[in-house]
């Protein structure tokens, strides 16, 4: 399977896990797709990938050199652990990658923003609730799963 192609498939899961950090490897699946020019309708650096790159202490754009030099997950995570900024612990990035996993919308422009997206997509499923939950859902259903 090409993870490069998101024309074909979605990127990972924000819950899947590298290094104990969310995110992360949604991000390298964009980022990768990018560098291939098949990025689809996802977008590397997205303000979800903002998160990450902020808690990490990461810049964008020398992650992508990483990448664009074929580095598979774990030299990229050595890589991200060796130059951040910010060198969270352990405990700081399991803390960190439980709470983006819970986010829900909060104010009333995001709130709005997740129930049209939600009604439009599965209007009778009420266990989408954060985040993390909706890209899921929105990732499966723009591959052809039924909500």
């Amino acid at each position: 399977m090409n993870t490069t192609d998101l024309t074909q498939r979605p990127p990972r899961s924000p819950r899947t896990r590298l290094g104990g950090f969310a995110i992360l490897p949604r991000m390298l699946d964009k980022g990768r797709a990018t560098i291939a020019g098949t990025p689809g309708e996802y977008n590397y650096a997205c303000p979800l990938d903002e998160r990450f790159l902020n808690f990490a202490g990461i810049d964008p754009e020398a992650l992508k050199e990483q990448l664009a030099e074929g580095k598979g997950d774990g030299e990229i995570l050595a890589w991200i652990l060796e130059n951040s900024k910010t060198k969270p612990d352990e405990i700081q990035i399991k803390t960190w990658s439980d709470y983006v996993a819970q986010r829900v919308p909060y104010d009333i422009e995001s709130r709005g923003f997740f129930n049209e997206m939600q009604s439009k997509i599965a209007p009778l499923r009420e266990d989408i609730v954060t985040w993390f939950d909706m890209l899921d859902l929105d990732d499966y259903v723009t591959f052809g799963g039924k909500a």
